[in-house]
């Protein structure tokens, strides 16, 4: 990590707070399908990703690309919908930049949201499941090179990566809407091939419970710049070996159905941070 990183970080911010940008207090990270969470946001200011110093530009159907800014739940926060992927080509250190930027706008809790494939049997598409833990199998890690101790440890301790707090809250939210919500390890791939029937057997076996190419990356930036962190994955479909295919258009159906609910549990959370 070089000053170029840390002066790109500084940039950013300055560029946000002159567009009104003020101490957010939950920053979140909304996945395939699930961006219209932020389109609630009262008195918002909306920034297009290419208008930001240093932030790559989302190249996935069913992710605006644009940063929001707004009250939600009674919070300020500020809401990215779409996220970037390692897969799209980019570095992991242009993937969680935007973690870095919340981080340095004031951001204290991050909510991490994706959609996902079912691969514990007991899930079905549709299912919220909260995120107890990751497993990364992506084969890199964004904190590998040279540490920048003005932005967290060397070496970051990941045993409570999703807090413990925000599941119960969580738990207590769906309880509160009577809305029935799955828990798991969240297994992350690099993509963007979805996985083998072999690769699948191999995930349930290792303690995987849902699959995706994503959050991964933005957890352990996270956790090294000290923020606590939330997690909901929407289940999309079946993993594979599971049902006869899989493609996105199924994952942006799925998560349209199911965002009226998840919009409720995302709104009612923030409430209670």
């Amino acid at each position: 990590m070089d000053r170029t990183y840390l002066d790109s970080i500084g940039s950013a911010a300055v560029y946000l707070k002159s567009k009104g940008i003020e101490h957010p207090a939950v920053g979140l990270i909304l996945g395939s399908g699930l961006g219209e969470l932020a389109d609630e946001a009262e008195d918002s200011i909306v920034i297009p990703y290419e208008d930001i110093p240093g932030f790559p530009v989302s190249t996935v159907e069913g992710h605006a690309g644009q940063l929001v800014y707004g009250t939600l739940g009674g919070k300020k926060v500020l809401a990215m919908q779409g996220r970037f992927h390692y897969y799209e080509g980019y570095s992991l250190e242009s993937v969680t930049f935007p973690v870095r930027v919340m981080k340095a706008l004031g951001v204290e809790t991050l909510v991490v949201t994706n959609a996902a494939g079912g691969v514990n049997s007991t899930f079905n598409p549709g299912d919220l499941m909260i995120i107890s833990d990751h497993i990364n199998f992506t084969g890199v890690n964004p904190l590998m090179g040279k540490n920048e101790s003005t932005l967290g440890p060397r070496f970051t301790d990941m045993t409570e990566a999703y807090d413990k707090e925000y599941q119960k809250l969580i738990r207590e939210c769906a309880e509160a809407q009577g809305l029935s919500v799955k828990e798991g390890v969240y297994f992350g791939l690099s993509g963007p091939t979805y996985e083998t029937p072999a690769e699948i057997r191999m995930i349930r076996t290792l303690g995987g419970d849902a699959v995706g190419m994503s959050t991964v990356p933005e957890v352990i930036v996270a956790k090294h710049a000290g923020l606590r962190v939330a997690g909901i994955s929407c289940i999309t479909n079946y993993a594979a070996g599971m049902q006869a295919n899989l493609d996105h258009a199924e994952v942006v159906e799925v998560t349209t159905r199911v965002k009226e609910s998840f919009k409720s549990l995302v709104k009612s959370l923030i409430e209670k941070l």
